[in-house]
């Protein structure tokens, strides 16, 4: 049947399907006829880029703003989606003064692919704090879209507001305007407020920082700014009001004075006579010592300590206040210097008994993983640092009821990771050497402790650093300037060094005449440093100092200023060392050795 269709007739059938199905790109199908473009959605639209406000919300601009809308054309077109062309018709209205409805209207000079944004600047006579309403359509030159308020939709609206909010106000209990106060690691509180109602948020900066942004629980209120100081002297509090427009008012400034971080609550320096049964106290109880403890053991190198007491780890090893010495529900932070016997067992250096064991416990922590320095406090606990038998360390256990976490640091530098602890109530005595389990004792310290101390505030980063702080202990400073029957001296009376030949000390000029004017005047190169070096002749030049003036086995520096004779390449060659490579002269001067901790 189909052989005896005509030829007028297939030819009506091929232009009818050609007509149902039009393929642009192999496998992309869309319709033949035009479709209108989409009607525009709120969330694709913009005033001055804020989200679209609508009903009784309206957005607050600060200058006459610039509409968009994304404008999206069917894929289904006929045409492919890359290639659907949009544009767009915006409108607004308002009533003015008088009552009378204003409307303005734009439409897009020119289309653009489906999807992107189409940009209307609202023209200059739009008033001031005036509610306008505004929408917009798609078109694709044929056929248009329903308004972006039609059906579900809604008109976007907002205000123009040209009139900036007033200064706000600063105001501290803590740290008032022009006065000392106590002071670093203390917390304040600075209420910060403006007279204009529409204030949504305050900008604030601290010299130094922080900076950050305070809301107000409702517009127009005030905003209170918590601040912790990390260092003392003067200090300023810059603030901005801004407003629901984003307008900023002037800057009001707030300047105040930080005094140093006050003294411990409790301070043990644990440096009593020999044969004493109690601990003295800074500040804070006596504390009463266990017969396990000896005291006018050795101390630090490097601190203002003179002794330290020693526990023995038994039953007696232990001093206690029979109180307490921290409230545990606030901030507070207890540090001690220690120096373990032994590494292999859980031992507390400090702790504060509750009804049923510790509230906090700062010490080391014995685990099978390893053995670290530890600090507890409830069921949080923060860990770090590689203990060593025999060797001081400073350990300073915090917590910040502020903000909740829980700190440790090991000789001045933070370890772990901060924890989020809930402490209990730990109303207890303070004990040193050992912590409360049940009913008994245990985790008792063997090995030396000092300088306990108890805090009622934050102890800063600076001052947890100041506190570990040990001043290198200079073991050998050489000018080398002079030598007498063969040796230089060291500055501070030690053991000299011994010039072997090959090694000279050279003299700079000594002024007493000048070349250029006294042709009998020798040339005399100055020295390296001072008034002489060391010259070494790269063969057999040396200097030694006879006996030991280091352990390198420990911690050491050693400083000193070299210039080489050439700049020829040559081997490896060594300051310090007795044994040295040949072919190679060089010019020593000002060696200095110093030991960094015992």
């Amino acid at each position: 049947m189909f052989k005896q269709l005509s030829s007028t007739a297939r030819t009506l059938a091929a232009g009818c399907c050609a007509a149902a199905v039009v393929t642009a790109l192999p496998g992309t199908a869309h319709a033949a006829e035009n479709l209108p473009p989409r009607q525009p959605v709120v969330q694709d639209l913009q005033t001055n880029f804020k989200a679209c406000a609508t009903g009784d919300a309206p957005a607050y601009v600060p200058v006459v703003p610039v509409v968009t809308a994304a404008l999206y054309d069917p894929e289904e077109d006929n045409q492919p989606a890359e290639a659907n062309m949009v544009g767009g018709e915006f409108e607004a209205w308002w009533t003015d003064a008088s009552g009378a409805e204003q409307r303005r209207r734009y439409v897009s000079p020119y289309q653009q692919p489906s999807g992107m944004a189409q940009r209307w600047q609202l023209p200059s006579d739009v008033p001031a704090d005036t509610v306008v309403s505004w929408h917009v359509r798609a078109t694709d030159g044929t056929a248009t879209s329903a308004w972006s308020s039609e059906g579900t939709g809604a008109a976007c609206r907002f205000v123009v507001d040209r009139v900036s909010p007033d200064k706000p106000v600063v105001a501290s209990a803590e740290y008032p305007a022009e006065q000392w106060r106590d002071g670093v690691g203390v917390y304040g509180s600075f209420t910060v407020d403006s007279p204009s109602p529409d204030v949504v948020a305050y900008e604030y900066d601290f010299m130094g920082g922080p900076r950050g942004t305070a809301r107000p629980a409702e517009p127009g209120g005030a905003a209170t700014i918590r601040f912790l100081p990390q260092r003392t002297g003067p200090i300023y509090l810059s603030v901005r009001a801004v407003d629901r427009a984003g307008r900023s008012s002037a800057t009001a400034t707030h300047f105040f004075y930080v005094n140093p971080g006050r003294a411990p609550i409790a301070h043990w320096r644990l440096a009593d006579a020999a044969g004493s049964t109690s601990a003295a106290a800074e500040t804070g109880p006596a504390a009463r010592a266990g017969g396990g403890v000896t005291f006018g053991g050795p101390a630090p190198t490097g601190t203002d300590l003179t002794a330290t007491a020693a526990l023995d780890g038994g039953r007696g090893g232990f001093l206690t206040t029979d109180a307490p010495a921290a409230d545990l529900r606030k901030t507070f932070a207890v540090s001690a210097w220690v120096r373990p016997a032994r590494t292999d067992r859980t031992m507390a250096v400090a702790s504060q008994d509750t009804a049923d064991g510790a509230g906090f416990t700062l010490g080391l922590r014995a685990e099978d993983s390893g053995t670290t320095w530890s600090f507890a406090l409830g069921d949080a606990r923060v860990s770090g640092g590689l203990p060593e038998t025999g060797e001081w360390a400073h350990l300073l256990g915090l917590h910040d009821a502020e903000t909740g976490r829980t700190r440790l640091y090991v000789n001045g530098h933070e370890v772990g990771t901060p924890a989020q602890a809930a402490p209990a109530v730990a109303s207890g005595a303070f004990q040193i050497g050992r912590a409360r389990h049940g009913a008994g004792y245990g985790h008792r310290w063997q090995g030396d402790l000092g300088d306990v101390r108890v805090h009622d505030r934050v102890v800063v980063a600076e001052e947890a650093a100041w506190l570990a702080h040990r001043q290198p202990q200079r073991l050998g400073h050489w000018s080398l300037e002079t030598a007498t029957d063969g040796t230089s001296p060291e500055r501070n009376g030690g053991t000299p060094l011994r010039i072997a030949p090959g090694a000279t000390i050279h003299r700079g000029p000594d002024g007493s005449c000048v070349p250029d004017l006294d042709p009998e005047c020798p040339v005399v190169p100055y020295a390296l440093d001072g008034d002489g070096h060391l010259a070494l002749d790269g063969a057999s030049g040396h200097a030694v100092a006879d006996g030991t003036v280091v352990d390198t086995s420990d911690s050491f520096t050693l400083g000193v200023v070299v210039r080489r004779a050439g700049s020829e390449p040559a081997p490896p060659v060594s300051v310090r060392s007795p044994a040295r490579p040949d072919n190679h002269a060089e010019k020593v001067r000002d060696v200095r050795t110093a030991h960094t901790r015992q």
